[in-house]
């Protein structure tokens, strides 16, 4: 493992035909912005798409957009994750289980943005519900399904980091700690399982990206300026795919130039 807190810029990837065949792809918040970008093109590449998320609508509008494009019949699994308990990860895990036999990739990608507000007038509720599902949902749904990513020769978890979790920024601090902590988890799990299996774990930050919760946070941007999630998905395929075996505990951003 070769790893490192400072982050590394990733070039975009331009993956082969067929890169991601054969491949099973678990993804939550997988119903729009990075997360659905990023389930079409693991599709189109030959992957099997697992679709968690909150809004049934929005999957199965991702899982008909898969199959008219002529992609691997996909699964959805809706998923409130604030509300998730230990054992609906382990119930994911067994149907995941029965149905693949194994899981060859993890994209962390739902987030919570919470209440933009100083330390001192932070709900605590607001905060523990940022929490939940930026740190602790990813650490129940990776413990629950690595006997999974074990039975696959080139297993890849990823998280999908920002830069307020390396740098901390005045109002934004639920989310900032969060992202912080579960950017470390990543390196923790990656230090972890070096030795022991052939896991590998790293984190994309993927810079100012046309989302949803980008346009909640900064509401005056012109989104027009900003890369949409399509022109960013070749990085996650590069960690999702074969090309990044042996790749672990490194932290990468997408450069907004």
């Amino acid at each position: 493992m070769t790893a490192s807190r400072i982050p590394e810029f990733l070039p975009d990837h331009q993956p082969a035909a067929g890169e991601l065949g054969g491949r099973v792809i678990l993804i939550t918040g997988a119903g729009d912005g990075i997360g659905r970008a990023v389930a079409l093109a693991c599709a189109a590449f030959g992957a099997g798409v697992i679709l968690l998320g909150r809004t049934v609508k929005k999957l199965e509008k991702v899982y008909d957009a898969i199959t008219a494009a002529g992609g691997p019949q996909p699964a959805i699994y809706p998923m409130d994750l604030l509300g998730a308990t230990a054992q609906h990860y382990e119930e994911l895990a067994e149907n995941i289980g029965r149905e693949f036999g194994r899981l060859d990739g993890l994209l962390h990608n739902a987030a919570s943005l919470g209440p933009l507000t100083s330390v001192q007038n932070a709900d605590p509720e607001d905060w523990a519900r940022v929490f939940q599902v930026n740190v602790h949902a990813p650490f129940l749904l990776t413990r629950a399904c690595l006997p999974l990513l074990g039975k696959s020769e080139d297993a890849s978890v990823v998280f999908t980091a920002a830069a307020e979790g390396r740098q901390g920024k005045a109002y934004w601090g639920a989310y900032a700690a969060s992202k912080a902590a579960a950017e470390c988890l990543m390196e923790v799990l990656a230090d972890e399982l070096e030795s022991t299996s052939d896991i590998r774990v790293n984190s994309i930050d993927p810079g100012a990206t046309r989302t949803r919760l980008r346009s909640v946070a900064y509401p005056a941007e012109n989104p027009g300026r900003l890369k949409a999630p399509a022109d960013i998905t070749g990085p996650y395929l590069y960690l999702l795919g074969p090309e990044s075996k042996y790749v672990s505990g490194i932290r990468y951003v997408i450069s907004d130039a």
